[in-house]
């Protein structure tokens, strides 16, 4: 009966939103113990073509690519490969001598930037904004990439890591958090590390073993037809009712996704479906083994993987209201406060989300995994997106 009862309320909010012309349609999967015990499609995948959501539905991930980017970093830590305090600058030239720009202009940074800080995001690497001098210049670079790829050219991963390398930082590595470009340059990293291209690594040690056939960095064509449409919440003036827009520009230097780029962005650039990262975060609360039993990463390592590694300090200049409760580590939220979270999720849950609204929690202590994914833009963490996990908790 109480089950029966979340059902409900999901579908009952899932249609508000689309009646509402929020979205244009969703998957929501619950599992506990790798059964899953709900999954709906609602609403359309494609409304101008007239495509149902389906559970097979091809989404951009958008920032959820971070999770697969640190698993791959952590599979080169338990092998030896790297050290999370080995400087950036040993693997990609265009990180030696680099420039902090804060309220007193430029000037050289007295500490190196490490792996670490890459994948907590304490580095002073940012995405492009207008706030100040540092998010400017990564803005520049990439309406730069942006015009380049309008004219042919292309930038490969390692490339355009050197090249964001070379932009100011926003404050002295370690010392404080800031949501950037960190998961490219790791990457870039992976790929100079074990002398393949990021996204085959990827196949190979990751998504093949998990079982992901519909995960990488561009569709093929005869899988186009499953890829949802990206749309935007414009709202009504007037008279005139809220509507969705498709978007159809280019965000942070995707080169499209109908054949390999040249640019793997380890920070947004995979696509994927609602079961293959089933799956992928699965194998994560099988603390590194497969569905079937295969071993991905060693127990320890994930245990690390999902841990917090930032101080109260680091935590203090976070300042995203989505992350109230929350340290962050391996780009990763982990909570560490349910009650300033607002949250019936238990300390030490975990996840991510992307820009277009794909959402997923993972719950080691409950062997709990909740998925949302829509494609919206700038949704990441929505006030939905925080109803559903509280609805899917529920149902234990």
């Amino acid at each position: 009966m109480m089950n029966k009862i979340q059902e409900e309320m999901i579908e009952r909010l899932m249609q508000e939103e689309i009646s509402a012309q929020h979205i244009a349609g969703a998957n929501v999967l619950v599992s506990v113990k790798g059964n899953v015990i709900y999954q709906n499609s609602f609403g359309m995948a494609d409304r101008e073509k007239n495509m149902p959501m389906r559970r097979d539905t091809i989404f951009k991930m958008f920032s959820m690519s971070k999770m697969a980017t640190a698993a791959a970093a952590m599979l080169l830590f338990e092998r030896g490969r790297i050290d999370l305090y080995d400087p950036v600058e040993n693997y990609l030239e265009g990180f030696k001598n680099p420039i902090v720009y804060d309220e007193n202009g430029g000037h050289p940074a007295q500490h190196k930037m490490l792996i670490r800080d890459l994948l907590n995001m304490t580095g002073g690497l940012s995405y492009p904004e207008e706030t100040n001098g540092a998010t400017r210049a990564t803005d520049a670079l990439f309406k730069e990439i942006v015009k380049e790829q309008e004219n042919g050219k292309t930038t490969p991963t390692v490339e355009m890591a050197n090249r964001i390398g070379q932009l100011p930082l926003g404050f002295e590595p370690g010392t404080a958090w800031k949501y950037g470009t960190s998961a490219d340059v790791m990457g870039a990293i992976v790929e100079v590390v074990s002398g393949m291209r990021f996204g085959e690594f990827l196949r190979r040690e990751i998504f093949e073993p998990v079982g992901m056939t519909d995960t990488g960095f561009y569709v093929p064509a005869e899988k186009m037809n499953r890829m949802a449409m990206t749309y935007r919440h414009i709202d009504g003036e007037g008279a005139a009712p809220d509507r969705l827009e498709t978007f159809t520009d280019n965000h942070l230097g995707m080169e499209g996704y109908e054949k390999a780029p040249s640019f793997e962005s380890g920070g947004a650039g995979l696509t994927s479906t609602i079961e293959d990262y089933r799956k992928f975060g699965q194998m994560l609360l099988n603390e590194g083994t497969t569905i079937e039993g295969r071993r991905i990463l060693g127990r320890e390592t994930v245990r690390f993987l999902r841990s917090n590694q930032l101080t109260a300090q680091l935590i203090d200049s976070m300042g995203w209201e989505s992350l109230r409760g929350y340290g962050y580590g391996n780009f990763n939220r982990v909570l560490l406060d349910p009650a300033a979270a607002g949250s019936n999720a238990p300390a030490g849950e975990y996840g991510w989300d992307g820009w277009l609204g794909t959402y997923i929690t993972l719950d080691p202590t409950n062997d709990f995994l909740f998925e949302y994914f829509i494609q919206l833009c700038d949704a990441g963490t929505t006030p939905v997106t925080r109803k559903l996990r509280a609805i899917a908790y529920g149902m234990l």
